[in-house]
C-alpha cells in the first residue's frame, strides 16, 4: 500500500486460496489488458475470458500470455465448456486447454441441461487436467433452485473434484443467487452458508451493492468473481473500508 492507515483489515496475500477476486475479460484487447494489470494486478486471482468470447477474440495467445505475465491464471468461460460439450467435443476442449496453457477449467450447466452425476463426472476427468471451477445455478430466470439443492449440488461438486464452487448470477447479477432486479437472495445465501464452507465459493457479484453484500455478511476475505476490469480499484477500496458504503465497517466503535 502507498503509507499507513491503522485498522485497515488484513487481506490474504496472494498467491491466495480465500479473498480471491475473479475478474471477468469480456472482450479487452490486449493493450487495454496491458493497462488493466499495470493498475490492479496486486488485487487480481483469476481472470476469465466470458461466457464464449475466446473463441472470437483477436490474438487469444498473445493475450493469455499478457495475463500469464502477471502469474495470473486465466480460464475459458463455461458456456465455452457448454459449447464444446452439446457438440460432443468433450476430448477437443481438454486439447484446446492444452494447445492454450489453460489449466484452470470451468464446468457449467447454466445454458444446457446435464444429469449431475454426468457432470460431476466431467469434473472428475478435468481435474487431471487442471484446477476445476464449476458453476452451480441456471441462466433461466424462470428456473428456480430451491436452497437445499443449492446445497446438494455444490457439496457433490466439490467432493467430485472442484477447488471452487461458483455461485450463479450471470454478468448481469440478475439470476441465480439473485432476484431479477438484482436484489440478493438472501435466504438462499445464508442457508448455503450453513453447509457449505466460505472458503470455497465464489459468489459472482457484478453489481455494486452486490460487493458490498457480501463484504458486509462475510468480510474483506469474501471470494467474488464477475468483476469488471475497470472496478477492480474501487471494489479493494470497498474491501479494505476506504469506500463511503464500508467507511464503518472496520473502525474501532470509539473511533466510529
Amino acid at each position: 500500500m502507498n503509507f499507513n492507515l491503522s485498522q485497515i483489515p488484513e487481506r490474504v496475500a496472494k498467491p491466495r486460496k480465500s479473498g480471491i477476486t475473479m475478474v471477468m475479460d469480456k472482450g479487452l484487447s490486449i493493450e487495454e489488458a496491458k493497462n488493466f494489470l499495470s493498475v490492479a494486478h496486486p488485487h487480481v486471482d483469476i481472470v476469465k475470458l466470458g461466457f464464449g468470447t475466446s473463441f472470437v477474440t483477436p490474438n487469444l495467445r498473445e493475450k493469455i500470455e499478457v495475463y500469464k505475465s502477471y502469474d495470473l491464471p486465466v480460464y475459458f468461460g463455461g458456456t465455452l465448456f457448454e459449447a464444446f460439450l452439446i457438440r460432443n467435443q468433450f476430448e477437443d476442449f481438454i486439447a484446446v486447454c492444452k494447445d492454450y496453457g489453460i489449466d484452470y477449467m470451468e464446468v457449467s450447466d447454466g445454458s444446457i441441461t446435464i444429469p449431475h452425476a454426468e457432470k460431476c463426472g466431467y469434473i472428475e476427468k478435468l481435474t487431471k487436467h487442471g484446477t476445476v471451477l464449476s458453476e452451480v445455478g441456471s441462466k433461466d430466470a424462470a428456473h428456480i433452485i430451491p436452497p437445499y439443492k443449492w446445497i446438494e449440488l455444490m457439496r457433490a461438486e466439490l467432493e467430485a473434484g472442484s477447488t471452487y464452487v461458483i455461485a450463479e448470477a450471470r454478468e448481469a447479477g440478475n439470476v441465480g443467487i439473485y432476484r431479477g432486479s438484482g436484489e440478493v437472495r438472501e435466504g438462499l445465501v445464508q442457508e448455503i452458508l450453513t453447509q457449505i464452507p466460505e472458503e470455497k465459493i465464489i459468489w459472482e457479484a457484478p453489481q455494486k451493492a452486490q460487493q458490498l453484500y457480501f463484504i458486509e455478511l462475510i468480510g474483506c476475505n469474501v471470494n467474488l468473481g464477475n468483476i469488471a476490469p475497470s472496478e477492480m480499484i474501487s471494489l479493494e477500496a470497498m474491501r479494505v473500508g476506504l469506500r463511503g458504503d464500508t467507511f464503518h465497517l472496520f473502525l474501532n466503535k470509539e473511533m466510529a
